[in-house]
């Protein structure tokens, strides 16, 4: 990684591509949703964090059963109203073009965090890794779905300061979870990361696949990599489907 202060200018000229802190853009109303069960799962043991790029971009494959990725998809189809964004972005926006929902749910946070073994595979780790001690997932839960022709343009995923279980947090990495990929006929719609460009060296792609079931943790906030959801080419009939929150950690 290059020094904090390289990266910062790099943000700074890049400032239209980092996406909007939660609640910047007006939401539509408020849903409720009863979430299916988180079952069947992997026991915590058989959860292994991979590394893609050290202290930045981690992996845990399997981390939802490819039953229990159907029965959310199947869920989510069927029991929630999506949003379309808009094709052309606000001023300070990147482009994104997919259909998405988002809402506050600490309680299915908190089922997320302490039921699905990932508050056991982050308490593995150092809490110098996550920038403090993990309390929990952020309550703002958000469902992206992504067809055919649609993509996350480059961007920045931004910090955030919260509250979880009633503890002051800030948000150090984004946690994705992938429930289709390339076995649905999903093609297109990896998450490319891109390392930072220096005299000596050209900016490079990191490519994560889209792999169903996995779930992917990445550094944001000032520590962020330019990244973006690819194209997707084919959505298979079903699309790319992805559940996403943030690790928070107290300040």
């Amino acid at each position: 990684m290059p020094p904090k202060k390289q990266q910062l200018n790099s943000k700074k000229k890049a400032a239209h591509l980092v996406t909007p802190a939660a609640g910047a853009t007006p939401a539509p109303p408020q849903q409720s949703v009863s979430w299916p069960a988180l079952t069947p799962l992997l026991p915590p043991s058989d959860l292994q964090l991979e590394e893609v790029l050290p202290e930045q971009i981690l992996t845990i494959p399997k981390f939802f059963t490819s039953t229990l990725c159907k029965t959310y998809v199947n869920f989510l189809q069927k029991s929630v109203s999506l949003t379309t964004t808009p094709g052309k972005p606000k001023r300070g926006e990147a482009v994104r073009v997919n259909d998405r929902l988002q809402i506050q749910d600490p309680a299915f946070a908190d089922v997320l965090w302490n039921q699905s073994g990932l508050k056991d595979v982050v308490s593995r780790e150092d809490p110098s890794l996550w920038g403090g001690k993990v309390v929990g997932l952020n309550p703002n839960i958000r469902i992206y779905r992504y067809g055919t022709g649609q993509f996350f343009d480059k961007h920045y995923d931004d910090a955030n300061q919260i509250v979880v279980s009633d503890v002051a947090c800030r948000t150090t990495w984004t946690l994705l979870i992938y429930l289709t990929g390339a076995v649905d006929g999903v093609v297109g719609g990896e998450t490319v990361f891109y390392t930072e460009a220096s005299k000596t060296k050209k900016s490079e792609e990191v490519v994560v696949n889209l792999e169903k079931g996995l779930a992917v943790l990445h550094k944001h906030g000032r520590d962020c990599m330019l990244h973006e959801g690819r194209l997707v080419t084919n959505d298979g009939g079903v699309g790319k489907w992805v559940l996403r929150s943030d690790l928070a950690v107290k300040r």
